[in-house]
């Protein structure tokens, strides 16, 4: 799986690009604020059809333009694909492969996989809960349509929950449609559970191992998953799950009622992370921090790859500040097989990746 060519045209500070890549290593380099991360954040919209910086679409537009487009011709299963993506100011956007409208954002990540690192994943340690959900919606909707179709289903689901509750008092008559909503969102929410806890199942035995010649055998990775208290197995059935989801939901709902807000279900999953027995999200320094997050991202690369066969598309934005040199030399190590884009502000130190490309960015311009 790669990324032949790119077009970009009022994309971020790219007023026009056109690229061809290497099939392996592809080095960015360029001082800071050049379009390096830009440049990433451009492929891995054709993969996610969303941005791991802008809320909303139109950020993604030149500030001097009122449309923007993404172009990549894309070599996946053996074939050739032509990605386009069109992006307006005032209107809503259109996904279309080798000609054809896409009708889901789901449809992209059939095409193009990626595995995206960036120095935000740190909150992937650091931050709450909501970061590491996403981090695993994202990874487990490019593998699963089923989880895809359920995690939407029940967003929707959610709101409505969320609208009913907040305005049941001025409107008695909603609280008719509730009980619906929360046994449709049991039903949804216990496929969620069900793939999540399948996946860091896999992810804990991907990432540890990672990790572990990360550190030099120094430190152990070890993964957890915390969901909705009464269910007794996340490894079981869909229907054991969904009766026991709406049991939890059942014994809450009076609570729910005064809060004015949903307090059960999947949407406050966590992925838990602990190094050596401690949390690490208390525990770790920088570097650790770093390294773990880059652990599982990693990791989350190699089941993709146990999955399709191919490697998804590494992209990875300033990956190696804050790491010392031994695990610098690890990380580039790492990273063969498969193409890969990496971002740094510098070249040296990089010459043993000479097997690839290497680009200089300067004012929205690749040389």
């Amino acid at each position: 799986m790669k990324v032949d060519a790119l077009e970009l045209e009022d994309f971020r500070n790219y007023r026009r690009l056109e690229a061809a890549f290497s099939p392996g290593v592809n080095v960015i380099y360029g001082e800071n604020a050049q379009g390096k991360t830009n440049l990433l954040e451009s492929i891995a919209y054709l993969s996610t059809a969303s941005s791991h910086r802008a809320r909303y679409d139109r950020e993604l537009i030149r500030l001097e333009a009122e449309s923007a487009s993404i172009k990549a011709s894309v070599e996946a299963r053996e074939r050739i694909f032509r990605l386009e993506v069109m992006l307006r100011r005032g209107g809503r956007r259109q996904l279309v492969s080798n000609g054809v409208r896409l009708k889901t954002a789901e449809a992209l990540s059939g095409v193009l996989k990626t595995v995206l690192f960036c120095p935000e994943d740190l909150s992937l340690i650091r931050a709450g809960a909501a970061e590491r959900r996403r981090f695993l919606d994202e990874c487990i909707c490019q593998l699963r349509p089923r989880y895809a179709a359920a995690l939407s289903q029940y967003k929707r689901l959610y709101e409505h929950k969320t609208r009913i509750l907040r305005d049941w008092e001025e409107k008695p008559a909603l609280l008719d449609t509730l009980d619906d909503f929360s046994h449709q969102m049991a039903q949804a929410g216990a496929v969620l559970i069900h793939y999540r806890a399948h996946f860091i199942r896999r992810l804990q035995e991907a990432a540890a191992a990672v990790h572990t010649d990360f550190s030099g055998g120094r430190e152990h990775l070890e993964l957890g998953y915390s969901t909705v208290k009464t269910v007794r197995s996340p490894m079981g059935s869909t229907r054991d799950i969904f009766e026991d989801v709406l049991e939890h939901q059942r014994s809450h709902r009076q609570a729910e009622l005064e809060a004015r807000q949903c307090l059960t279900g999947p949407h406050k999953d966590d992925l838990l992370v602990t190094l050596n027995g401690l949390e690490a999200k208390i525990y770790a320094s920088q570097g650790q921090t770093r390294t773990a997050a880059l652990s599982l991202k990693l990791g989350c690369r190699e089941i993709f790859f146990h999955d399709t066969g191919e490697w998804p598309v590494l992209l990875l934005d300033d990956v190696l500040s804050e790491l010392d040199r031994r695990r610098q030399e690890f990380v580039l190590h790492r990273i063969t097989g498969g193409q890969v884009f990496i971002t740094c502000c510098g070249d040296d130190g990089l010459e043993g990746l000479s097997q690839g490309a290497i680009f200089h960015v300067q004012n929205g311009q690749l040389m």
